[in-house]
């Protein structure tokens, strides 16, 4: 009887909402890998649901910082050193050390780095040089030696590939085809029955991405905004709800397994896509909010990130704003509502490009970096 070969894919999150990371232990466990997703756990990490792979958190002393990242690729390096494997998964940067010092000292494993943002051009980064030139510092040491690279647009690829003449491939971070195992009620999920409703969803509502406008927007617009995820911003938001006395017109949903989130994604009756282009990595970015608004079929009010524009325009699901204000916001999202034919069309147009855009034709880039 053949071994299965063994996978072990890192990041530095708490497994529990990475579900780009997700789709790919799953296509890696589809194809005869034995997969370990290999994160952290935090103070406040939720138990971890039933999942086709293994997963492994690591409890660290330190949660944010450099003696988090520091300690967390020591940790990362022995946990993959002395286990057998034929395969390592980088996700992102703060993993790649890590993996790169391991498979040096394992020839016979293949390391493939797989790149969800441009990340040293991340705000959170633009503004601490030093711990900036850190990062380059190690991507320009590591990234002219590896073999087996993909990210999620063609824009970054470019980038990468004319930056240190390394092949990347790519494969966007688009939602599979959503079939709910459960479709909860609107009293089950607690939100309203008789308001429109907008969303802000994802694991990165953070500075710079739309979060600060769309609650002060709520002032002047009848409805009711569902922020679903988590950010460094989120403290902010809840901070501006009290100001404005907002309670009852923005609700906060924290953190939810996909399958729940996208229960609130198909309620809305608009999804938010707000980045700024304040740095290279936004300005380049194609959030994967924006597929899992076309799979759950809610027209989509963006910001006219280059991607994003493009794709809302090719299949006509949504609007694209000039600008970022709380004016054209509240002008733009007031319209829409004001127009339930509109919303309708982008809606039924939401179907239709799921039907092309889907993870299913993603995995076939994947069969050729991994099978």
């Amino acid at each position: 009887m053949n071994r299965k070969p063994v996978a072990f894919v890192s990041v530095t999150n708490d497994l529990y909402t990475d579900q780009r990371v997700h789709k790919v232990c799953t296509f890696l466990s589809d194809h005869g890998y034995k997969v370990t997703l290999v994160g952290r756990r935090k103070k406040d990490s939720p138990a971890l649901d039933e999942r086709a792979y293994a997963t492994h958190r690591m409890k660290l002393l330190f949660e944010k910082g450099p003696l988090f990242y520091a300690s967390y690729n020591l940790r990362l390096f022995f946990f993959l050193l002395f286990r057998k494997a034929d395969l390592y998964v980088s996700n992102d940067l703060d993993t790649l050390l890590a993996n790169y010092l391991a498979s040096r000292f394992k020839r016979k494993v293949k390391l493939v780095y797989d790149t969800h943002e441009y990340f040293t051009e991340v705000p959170e980064l633009l503004n601490r040089p030093k711990v900036r030139s850190i990062w380059l510092r190690i991507e320009r040491y590591i990234f002219p030696k590896l073999k087996f690279v993909y990210t999620v647009n063609q824009s970054i690829a470019d980038i990468y590939a004319n930056k240190y003449g390394v092949p990347v491939k790519v494969v966007r971070n688009i939602s599979p085809t959503w079939k709910p195992k459960k479709l909860f009620s609107k009293e089950e999920l607690g939100i309203p029955e008789n308001k429109p409703l907008i969303i802000i969803q994802g694991a990165g509502i953070n500075i710079h991405r739309g979060a600060e406008e769309a609650v002060e927007a709520m002032q002047h617009i009848d409805a009711v905004l569902m922020i679903v995820g988590d950010g460094d911003v989120v403290p902010q938001l809840k901070k501006y709800v009290k100001d404005f006395g907002l309670d009852e017109k923005v609700l906060f949903f924290g953190k939810q397994v996909y399958d729940k989130m996208m229960n609130y994604t198909y309620y809305a009756d608009i999804g938010l896509t707000l980045d700024r282009a304040t740095n290279q990595n936004y300005a380049l970015s194609l959030p994967n909010k924006v597929f899992d608004y076309i799979h759950g079929e809610t027209p989509i009010v963006a910001t006219p990130i280059k991607a994003v524009k493009e794709l809302i325009e090719q299949y006509e699901i949504g609007v694209v704003l000039q600008d970022l204000s709380v004016e054209i916001l509240v002008n733009t999202i007031n319209e829409l509502l004001n127009n339930p034919d509109d919303l309708e069309r982008y809606r039924e147009n939401c179907a239709k490009a799921a039907r092309h855009e889907s993870w299913e034709h993603e995995c076939q880039t994947l069969k050729q970096i991994y099978i």
